[in-house]
Parts: structure tokens; sequence; C-alpha cells
């Protein structure tokens, strides 16, 4: 929540310009998650937290499972976003699918975890150096 914002809660108030930098600030942090999203790999997982750090802002683990929740584009594999630990979280409220499509990449699942998850998860590939 933009600075502005804070400070005003408490009176109900929160100045247009305040709100707008939040949206756009929101926007700007969607599209950063929606990227790594797009670059996990099939077959493999990532957690809300992993995707969070790699878009930069790691305390964020809940604002990517809203953007997992929300997202609707068939070229987003959301999918292959999971909860700590294993667990598979939520998948728009259909996890039957959500295993189904992991399985159809070869990820098993045993329950509500995917199982190996330590050997399925994606991290990110570290950052090129640039020539100098």
């Amino acid at each position: 929540m933009a600075a502005g914002c804070r400070r005003a809660a408490g009176s109900g108030f929160c100045s247009s310009v305040a709100r707008r930098r939040v949206v756009i600030l929101a926007g700007a942090f969607r599209s950063k998650v929606i990227a790594v999203v797009r670059r996990i790999p099939p077959g493999r997982v990532a957690t809300y937290g992993d995707v969070a750090a790699a878009a930069g802002s790691s305390r964020a683990s809940r604002a990517v499972g809203n953007i997992m929740r929300t997202c609707r584009s068939a070229d987003v594999p959301c999918h292959r976003v999971i909860a700590a630990g294993g667990r598979l979280g939520g998948f728009g409220g259909n996890l039957q699918l959500k295993r189904e499509l992991l399985r159809a990449e070869g990820i098993l699942v045993t329950g509500s975890r995917v199982k190996e998850f330590t050997t399925r998860r994606w991290t990110r590939p570290a950052p090129r150096n640039k020539a100098t």
C-alpha cells in the first residue's frame, strides 16, 4: 500500500493519486510474476515464495497466490506454482485439475503434495554476468 494510503487508512480516506500509485505498482509486480511463472519448465514446480523472490519481492508470496488465483491466461502455467513444502495450494478452487496437469507433466502427486518436491523444485537461473 502506498504511504499516503497507509497514513489515511484510519480516516477512511485515500487520495486518488496514492490509489493510482498502488495500482501501478501492483500491475508492475503482476507482470513480473507472470513473466517468472512462464519460465518454469514443464515437469518442475516453484513455490509462491520462490516466484515472489524471483519477481523481486521475497515477502510477497500471498500476492503471488492471489495473482495465480485470478490468472486465466492459458499461456501461463499457474498449476506449476505450489505452496511451501510441496503442498498443492489452491488452483482457482479446482485442485483435481491441478493434480491432473502436474501428473501429465510427469510430476507425482500424492494426496495434496508433490512427491519428490525437492528434486522437482525449480529455482530461477542465476543472472548471467555481462562480459566487460
